[in-house]
């Protein structure tokens, strides 16, 4: 527990930061004008050198770092896709990073834009362009919270890390990067938008690949298939339908995934959170090399091969070893009630891609999501505890054994048209994150 002079310490520090914040006018929303004025969108979506400027952004997050004292680490995940991450010099105890993505996904259909997708424009209190929320408003309200610590002359205890990172959008392999190279801390705040809410939990997701597999044969012999025949030595071999068999084996999802929801829930995410989405099926004839059906265009061919790529949320409390063991003794005892299944039963992969969110739950009464909901609070802000509905980078730092949170700015049109943040709650934003740094590390005497 702090004395009452440190206490007294960290206060006077955090109106300092406040005061000097509010002296800069707006450097949080004008930093989050010129992020969104350089395109980064992920060129695993698309490849445009217009739009996949995720290096040039990165020379603005290094010059704004180095600007407020803090020493760089930049390298490249991938090529012309580098990290960046920021520090100042403290004690490990104490220690506390911020992280936001710099990756975007597309804009779409440009015309069905009614703002420059590119612009920063500002009109009736909202900033407006791709990654306005998701997420350039968070790297740069984790920037701006720390140069208002940095102006008002503050010498925090704790050491600060800012991470910029990349590919958050198609599985956060900056962040996983980041971590391999050591990147840690005690504790971490994830910028993400939370509209107004203190974030301490967030599902796991594994992307699973279901394979099953039957026998080809002309489709004008189903009928030896599917109806009763005399069973003699001059009956044809039957084929067997690796699409009807995922049809029955879609039915046995939907119950499990029902019977999983019903009963197990967590106190701060919707009821009904963990499901499994079946989100891309392909049947054909023959199993290629990448795993996925030969022949997917001949509707004469019987199929042997169905593929069933699933999005699988699972609850904060529960781990990727008891989720896959359930999942595979579910798959088991389907195959167990058909004979050809038994045979040939259905195949899982997981981590579908290398994707792997860990859970995160940290305990609502952790000091860094205290100091958030008080900070917050006393700047007239919502305060409310909840669990994030998405995915996050906060997964792989929570999954590193880091305690982790989201907290970052309200807003909309996320991964669809005008997107926009809205700039008040951005400010209010900054500060909040500036007072938590403050209470976290702590103030040297």
């Amino acid at each position: 527990m702090k004395s009452s002079s440190e206490m007294a310490n960290v206060e006077a520090a955090v109106k300092a930061a406040w005061k000097a914040i509010d002296d800069e006018g707006g450097y949080a929303t004008n930093l989050t004008q010129r992020l969104v004025r350089i395109p980064s969108v992920n060129p695993k979506f698309i490849t445009d050198p217009l739009q996949n400027r995720e290096d040039a952004l990165q020379d603005l997050v290094e010059a704004e770092l180095t600007s407020i004292g803090m020493t760089v680490d930049r390298w490249d995940v991938f090529p012309d896709r580098p990290n960046v991450v920021g520090q100042l010099a403290g004690s490990e105890e104490r220690s506390l990073l911020l992280c936001g993505h710099i990756d975007t996904v597309p804009i779409g259909e440009r015309e069905a834009w009614t703002v420059d997708p590119f612009g920063g424009e500002i009109k009736d209190g909202k900033l407006y362009g791709r990654g306005a929320v998701d997420m350039k408003s968070g790297v740069a309200a984790a920037i701006a919270a720390v140069r208002g610590i940095r102006k008002a002359g503050i010498e925090l205890d704790g050491r600060v890390a800012i991470h910029a990172v990349v590919d958050e959008e198609t599985g956060g392999f900056g962040a996983i990067d980041a971590l391999k190279r050591g990147h840690l801390a005690k504790a971490a705040i994830i910028t993400e938008p939370s509209w107004g809410d203190i974030q301490p939990c967030e599902g796991g997701v594994e992307w699973i690949r279901v394979t099953i597999t039957g026998r080809q044969g002309h489709a004008a012999w189903r009928y030896n298939e599917i109806w009763p025949q005399r069973d003699g030595p001059d009956r044809l071999r039957p084929a067997v339908n690796a699409i009807d068999i995922a049809g029955r084996f879609l039915d046995a999802l939907r119950n499990f995934e029902s019977s999983r929801c019903r009963h197990r829930q967590h106190p701060l995410l919707p009821p009904g959170w963990n499901t499994i989405n079946v989100g891309v099926i392909r049947g054909g004839a023959g199993l290629g090399p990448d795993g996925l059906p030969l022949v997917m265009t001949n509707p004469c061919i019987i199929p042997d091969v169905a593929v069933l790529d699933l999005d699988y949320n699972f609850l904060p409390f529960q781990t990727k070893e008891e989720i896959r063991s359930e999942f595979e003794e579910f798959v088991h005892h389907f195959c167990q009630q058909d004979l050809w299944l038994q045979e040939n039963p259905i195949k899982v992969a997981w981590e579908l891609g290398g994707l792997h969110f860990p859970p995160m739950d940290t305990s609502p009464d952790h000091p860094i999501v205290q100091s958030l909901v008080k900070r917050r609070a006393e700047l007239g802000g919502e305060h409310k505890i909840s669990g994030v509905i998405f995915v996050s980078d906060a997964a792989h730092y929570a999954g590193a054994g880091v305690d982790a949170v989201v907290c970052g700015a309200s807003g909309d049109g996320f991964h669809g048209l005008d997107e926009y943040v809205d700039v008040a709650s951005l400010e209010e934003t900054t500060k909040t994150l500036a007072a938590s740094i403050i209470d976290w590390c702590g103030v040297k005497q």
